[in-house]
């Protein structure tokens, strides 16, 4: 679960970046840098959900950006 917390907090704050640039200057060296990095950290959201329990936790990996969350958000409290 460590890795899925934080591939997803990597995915979510790298794809607000991602927007911010957008908006903003649209630099494109810094699309350059955190694009792969958005990417990566998705894929291995997506593969740390593999390991969970529900298969609606899998599902739920697969929505670009807020996935990891998602299936954090749904397993059960450790304990």
């Amino acid at each position: 679960m460590r890795a899925l917390k934080i591939a997803a907090a990597a995915e979510a704050v790298t794809l607000a970046l991602l927007l911010l640039n957008l908006v903003t200057v649209h630099a494109p060296e810094l699309s350059s840098l955190l694009g792969p990095v958005h990417g990566t950290a998705y894929l291995i959201t997506i593969a740390a959900a593999l390991s969970t329990i529900s298969t609606r936790a899998r599902w739920l990996s697969l929505i670009p950006g807020i996935g990891g969350v998602l299936v954090l958000s749904r397993r059960p409290p450790a304990g």
